[in-house]
């Protein structure tokens, strides 16, 4: 096997799956302290094309949690530092931005249908039932985190549906309402450690969470480095490995790839997107950039 970046996961997954994720397109919605992680987690992987939702700017309060916080990259677009690090990371990877606060009077920007796997990491609790209930609509696989603030056991996360989780207060409103709506069934990466309340106030307030009305106030809710990067990279590895569940194509031996059906696929998944990334350098090349950051202004 030629040594390249992706070798030793190849050496573990085996090179059809490493097909099914470079040919996979992925959508994380909130790049911050879970999310940020989550893309690390995509990009080391190899997914061969992501898009980026987040309206937010590094600012020096991210710095003790977010893999994307430096204090080089204070006062610039997550969306815009996720990238440049995706890209330092895997030059292959196609990556679009989008500049904006994800809302039920928005969302038709994007549309869902052209990802093969969706990552919710917002925070606000309207904005995570607009995107859940899209997917479920149009059968986009999703995977939800819950709430990852005030917490101090990295190892009480667990991956499992909406239904069965406990302690997570985010995940009981969201389970109550999705409820009546008819929708019972959401994966999520959630904990099982009960939140604290933080000993000390930050002099901050932010968006109520619950409302994403930016009249309602709330203290900032505290964190720390490693609660939301193990959440992070709990959904990062799920998706990881749904895209190459789904695929059937996870380690497939080396003398079992020729005439294997799925092997075949993934491969010619593989070759569609770097079809793709061909046509976008050849319209660089001619001054023109398809992926051209998109900005939606707040509703």
């Amino acid at each position: 096997m030629m040594q390249n970046q992706f070798s030793r996961t190849q050496m573990l997954f085996g090179k059809p799956a490493i097909n099914t994720l470079r040919g996979s397109r992925v959508a994380v919605f909130g790049i911050g302290g879970v999310g940020g992680y989550v893309v690390e987690v995509l990009a080391r992987s190899g997914i061969g094309e992501l898009d980026l939702i987040d309206n937010d700017i590094v600012c020096e309060s991210n710095l003790n949690r977010q893999i994307i916080a430096l204090q080089s990259t204070i006062g610039k677009y997550k969306v815009d530092v996720a990238a440049e690090r995706i890209h330092d990371i895997n030059p292959d990877c196609i990556v679009h931005r989008y500049q904006m606060f994800y809302l039920p009077a928005n969302a038709d920007v994007i549309d869902l249908q052209q990802f093969d796997y969706v990552v919710d990491c917002i925070d606000t609790i309207k904005a995570k039932l607009e995107l859940i209930r899209r997917c479920n609509r149009l059968n986009v696989p999703i995977i939800s985190c819950m709430g990852a603030a005030n917490k101090l056991d990295q190892t009480a996360f667990r991956v499992g549906d909406l239904s069965k989780t406990q302690m997570d207060p985010l995940a009981k409103v969201l389970r109550k309402t999705l409820r009546k709506e008819g929708i019972t069934h959401l994966k999520v990466v959630y904990s099982e450690e009960e939140p604290l309340y933080p000993i000390e106030s930050s002099g901050n307030i932010s968006a109520d969470s619950n409302t994403n009305n930016t009249n309602s106030r709330r203290e900032t809710p505290a964190s720390n480095a490693f609660v939301p990067a193990a959440a992070g990279l709990a959904v990062g590895g799920e998706v990881v490995k749904d895209l190459i569940s789904k695929a059937q194509t996870m380690r497939i031996l080396p003398e079992e790839e020729d005439g294997n059906v799925l092997a075949e696929q993934a491969e010619a998944k593989a070759r569609k997107k770097e079809e793709r990334l061909m046509e976008i350098r050849r319209q660089r090349a001619e001054g023109k950039d398809p992926l051209e950051k998109i900005i939606i202004p707040m509703p």
